[in-house]
């Protein structure tokens, strides 16, 4: 007997120890072969970086996933003993294997095989962890043991505290939220700080199967699931039975996040995406969680959006039906396939199949498979009748009027784009660069190169004011033909109409938009100094040495254009454009200011005293304060009486210039009240002349006309302020010469200081009112 018991000793003890050599040798072989967990020390999630705008609404949100990081600390005690009541209830007891979870595991999943019924995991968090950072999602018995190894080194390494952190802020929660802090927003719309019980307990019902649980899909089964967190709640005596019943028989309140996300800002919102990539790289901007503030103001941006589709539906209307989209037989699934022709929902077209036509309607099928009519009223624009301008089958865009009554609507042939700035700063309040984002993401106000024409003028008559020219000097209006150079054709510029006027003021040159009085200043003033006031101002950058450029013969982009017109309000200052403010880390440090103001006695003053902080600025003088009242004054003359004056009816403080090119292939309006600029460009992205009467005044004038009369109260423009060193004079605007009292016709003009001496105007240093001056010219 007892040589039975030393055998059977021996054999036992032979055997756990090959078993143990067995599982020592397969632990030191995978244990070889996983990967390094140390990096988990220090490791931060990728976190979404935010767009705000100037008031500090969340814009655009810029990642792979969507995810806010919160530390531990931060993280509610409710958030926390639900996701461990959920998935692992003695996280803090285990070393990183469950062996509880483990045998229960096993037994529960011997019946579960019996029964043919999905078997059951034991992974604790820990594991979880593991797998989410470490190893990948294959289902087999290496990765298990790698796992649970992970785990066991993990815990050594790491406190409970840390896991849990990276868990609940790595997790996948479903409808594109990562980690707890975005769940929240994404289904509640709170802060995790606010969430309930109940709340608490649905997010940790999802990420045992995400999709499936997902209250937006089935709210029933969430439910279901939800509950039965609560019980494990209850269970684990986190929560007591009153509170448990009443949590479990609760409504799931679903609010989804308000997210802004603007489809109209979404020009604007791809600018800052490019600039910021472009500045601290595409991987820092998607992982590292940066805050990015802009200027944009949402209020002028829905409206900037919506004048400019406005103006160019309005263009677009004037020339015609062009056809429909396409024609397919009517069918059940007629909508399928049709994903090309869809816009963004703040256009609020609806594509539809025409199923009949009578004399005086159409009658349609919307996507959303509701029926309604086209009325003879609503076609009107087309000039056709509904059996010549449309067929059965035809697919078209429609827009509803009420229940069931529809207006045709076609998508323009041509695009453009509006620029909304503050003059002083040169912040960029609203951008948009085309009809539709979704149909085209190429900008037309950053980045279509086009011709400004007259829209160029003003710079050309702001530097004859600084070179001894004032608003009144003569200049004459008479044919000329230019010798440009070898190689190039004799050229003969004309005015619009192909009239000539003689000799006119230098502000009537402006404003009427002559372009004969420009190229005989730009002659005089000579091409140099064009051209390099052109490259300061950021309008061209190295622009052909043609006399063709004082007529805006040059690319440029409307917002270098408008830009550069900051000058004539802001007092001759350079101001560059800016699309984001700041930018900050994901702890608040501040890594790029646009800020170009300083005070300069902050330090030296109290909050309490009466003495006020001296804010000052940087920018680059461009042409004198003087100069630019001037052409303020001017550019007001062209509303008041020029190309602009079809928005003299709004009777506010607006200065401006239209711009037209060559054949009508672009238009311009850029305008100014005394603290907004707003820029507007319609033309073709493959330019082809818009129409004979198509110009500046006709395309752009409006648009602008309709944004300020949505955006600037009567008591908001107010009057240009006058410059320092500058005298105003009632004079004769044909001639220019002080009025008599007995003149009828008068305007008030503005001279420099030095122009005027005993109240009688120097013209200049030449007298450009001599005759034999002016036929120096002809």
């Amino acid at each position: 007997m007892n040589k039975y018991l030393k055998n059977t000793l021996l054999v036992t003890l032979s055997f756990i120890l090959l078993l143990s050599i067995v599982i020592f040798s397969v632990l030191w072989s995978y244990s070889n072969n996983i990967p390094d967990y140390k990096f988990l020390k220090n490791y931060k999630p990728p976190v979404s970086s935010k767009v705000y705008s100037g008031n500090g609404e969340l814009v655009a949100d810029f990642s792979k996933e969507k995810r806010i990081f919160v530390p531990y600390n931060s993280i509610p005690k409710n958030v926390i003993n639900s996701f461990l009541s959920a998935e692992d209830k003695n996280f803090f007891s285990h070393p990183g294997v469950d062996a509880k979870g483990v045998l229960r595991a096993v037994v529960n999943n011997i019946s579960n095989i019996i029964s043919s019924k999905r078997l059951e995991g034991a992974s604790t968090i820990t594991q979880q962890v593991a797998k989410n950072f470490l190893l990948n999602n294959e289902v087999s018995f290496n990765r298990k043991i790698k796992e649970a190894i992970l785990a066991f080194r993990i815990e050594r390494a790491l406190s409970k505290q840390r896991i849990l952190e990276l868990y609940l802020n790595q997790i996948y929660l479903g409808s594109g939220a990562y980690g707890v802090a975005a769940a929240s927003l994404e289904y509640f719309d709170k802060s995790i700080k606010d969430l309930n019980y109940a709340e608490s307990a649905l997010l940790a019902a999802l990420p045992k199967a995400p999709s499936k649980y997902n209250p937006y899909r089935n709210i029933e089964l969430a439910k279901f699931r939800r509950n039965l967190v609560l019980k494990n709640l209850f269970d684990n005596e986190y929560i007591n039975l009153k509170l448990y019943n009443e949590l479990k028989i609760k409504k799931i309140d679903l609010r989804k996040s308000k997210k802004i996300f603007l489809e109209d800002a979404q020009y604007y919102i791809e600018d800052v995406r490019k600039n910021v990539i472009d500045t601290f790289t595409y991987d820092k901007i998607y992982k590292q969680g940066f805050n990015i503030n802009t200027p944009i103001n949402l209020k002028f941006q829905k409206i900037a959006t919506e004048t400019l589709r406005e103006g160019l539906i309005s263009y677009d209307k004037r020339k015609g039906w062009r056809g429909a989209l396409t024609n397919k037989k009517y069918s059940k699934n007629w909508n399928n396939d049709l994903k090309k022709f869809n816009l963004e929902k703040s256009i609020n077209w609806e594509l539809a199949i025409v199923k009949k036509l009578n004399k005086f309607s159409a009658e349609i099928e919307t996507e959303k498979k509701l029926n309604g009519k086209i009325k003879f009223q609503d076609i009107s624009w087309t000039k056709k009748e509904f059996n010549k301008l449309l067929k059965v089958g035809d697919i078209i865009y429609v827009k509803r009027i009420n229940e069931s009554i529809y207006s045709l609507k076609q998508l323009p042939k041509i695009n453009g784009g509006i620029v909304v700035m503050d003059p002083y700063t040169g912040r960029v309040l609203a951008l948009s660069g085309g009809f539709s984002f979704k149909k085209s993401e190429f900008n037309r106000a950053t980045q279509a190169l086009r011709q400004p024409g007259s829209a160029f003028k003003p710079f050309v008559y702001a530097l004859a004011l600084e070179n001894n020219y004032t608003p009144s000097s003569l200049i004459l209006d008479a044919p000329i033909v230019l010798d440009q150079g070898d190689d190039l054709k004799m050229w003969k510029p004309e005015n619009y109409g192909k009239k000539f006027y003689g000799p006119s003021t230098l502000r009537v040159g402006l404003e009427k938009s002559r372009n004969l009085m420009t190229v005989r200043i730009a002659q005089d003033l000579g091409l140099s100094k064009i051209i390099n006031l052109s490259k300061k101002l950021g309008i061209y950058d190295n622009p052909e040495e043609l006399l063709s450029i004082s007529l805006g013969s040059a690319e440029t982009t409307l917002l270098k254009l408008t830009s550069a017109y900051s000058a004539f309000v802001n007092g001759g200052k350079l101001v560059n454009p800016i699309l984001i403010d700041r930018v900050q880390d994901s702890e608040g440090k501040t890594i790029f200011n646009n800020n170009k103001r300083k005070c300069v006695n902050c330090d030296q003053i109290s909050y309490l005293g009466k003495d006020y902080p001296i804010i000052k600025d940087s920018y680059q003088t461009v042409f004198s304060p003087q100069t630019a009242y001037q052409m303020t004054s001017i550019l007001e003359g062209v509303v008041k009486r020029g190309t602009a004056k079809k928005i003299k009816d709004l009777k506010l403080n607006i200065a401006g210039k239209t711009g037209t090119t060559n054949k009508n292939t672009d238009t311009w309006f850029i305008g100014f009240t005394s603290n907004l600029l707003i820029g507007v460009y319609v033309g073709s992205d493959n330019p082809v002349s818009l129409g004979k009467y198509e110009t500046g005044s006709k395309t752009a004038l409006p648009i602008f006309k309709e944004f300020i009369k949505k955006v600037v109260k009567k008591s908001e423009a107010r009057p240009f302020k006058a410059a320092k060193g500058t005298v105003m004079m009632v004079v004769d605007p044909i001639t220019g010469q002080k009025a008599k009292f007995t003149s009828k016709n008068t305007i008030i003009e503005v001279y420099k200081k030095e122009n005027v001496i005993n109240g009688e105007v120097l013209y200049s240093n030449n007298d450009r009112l001599d005759v034999n001056n002016i036929l120096k010219f002809y």
